[in-house]
C-alpha cells in the first residue's frame, strides 16, 4: 500500500527545513515537527504497519536515534522486538561492531552479539531496518551489514525521507531492498 500523493504532501509538510544546519551549507531535515503532529505521525506509522503487516518480520532494528523512534513505534505496532544500532560504546553487553566513512573521518555503530538469539525462531530472523533519513547511506549499510554479522536477515531498509541527490541507495540496495516513503 503507497501513500496517496496527498498524503505524502502532507507529511512532507510536517517535516521542517533548518539552512545551514549543523554547519554552513547543510539543509536539515527536521523530523521533531511531524512527531508532535498527532495526524501526521499516526498517519506515517497506521502507513508502514499496512505496508509491512505482511513481510512477517521478526525483529524492527533502529538506527541511533531518530531511528529509534519510528522503529519502537512500529515494532509495538506489528508485535514484534526491536534491536537498537547503536553509536559505538552505548551498549552494556558484548557487540559487534562496523567502522564506516564520513565526508570528515570514521565513525562506528554496534549492536549486541545475541541481540537475535530467540530461542522460540526456527529460522534465520527477518529484520526491517529503519531510520528517519537516507543521505549518502553509510550508517545504513553498515547497520545492514551488522545485522548480517549477528546472524540476521536484513530483508528491508526503511527510510522516512530520502535525498535523492546523495545518492545514498547505490551500494545500500546491494546488501537489501529500500522502501522510501518520501523522497526530496
Amino acid at each position: 500500500m503507497q501513500l496517496t500523493t496527498t498524503q505524502q504532501e502532507f507529511l512532507l509538510q510536517t517535516i521542517r527545513s533548518i539552512k545551514d544546519f549543523p554547519q554552513p551549507g547543510i539543509n536539515f531535515r527536521d523530523i521533531t515537527t511531524l512527531l508532535s503532529n498527532k495526524e501526521a505521525f499516526t498517519l506515517l506509522i497506521n502507513h508502514l504497519k499496512s505496508y509491512y503487516q505482511s513481510y512477517e518480520i521478526d525483529y524492527i532494528a533502529g538506527i541511533e536515534s531518530r531511528g529509534f523512534i519510528f522503529g519502537a513505534a512500529l515494532a509495538y505496532a506489528l508485535n514484534v522486538g526491536f534491536i537498537p544500532i547503536r553509536k559505538k560504546g552505548k551498549l552494556p553487553y558484548t557487540t559487534i561492531s562496523e567502522k564506516y566513512s564520513l565526508e570528515y573521518g570514521f565513525n562506528e555503530i554496534e549492536i549486541h552479539i545475541d541481540a537475535f538469539k530467540n530461542e522460540i525462531l526456527n529460522h534465520i530472523p527477518k529484520v526491517l531496518l529503519i531510520d528517519d533519513l537516507l543521505a549518502t547511506g553509510g550508517t545504513a549499510y553498515a547497520a545492514a551489514n551488522l545485522i548480517k554479522k549477528a546472524g540476521a536477515n536484513c530483508i528491508e531498509a526503511c527510510f522516512i525521507i530520502h535525498l535523492k541527490d546523495l545518492k545514498g541507495e547505490e551500494n545500500l540496495q546491494n546488501l537489501c531492498p529500500i522502501y522510501n516513503v518520501l523522497s526530496l
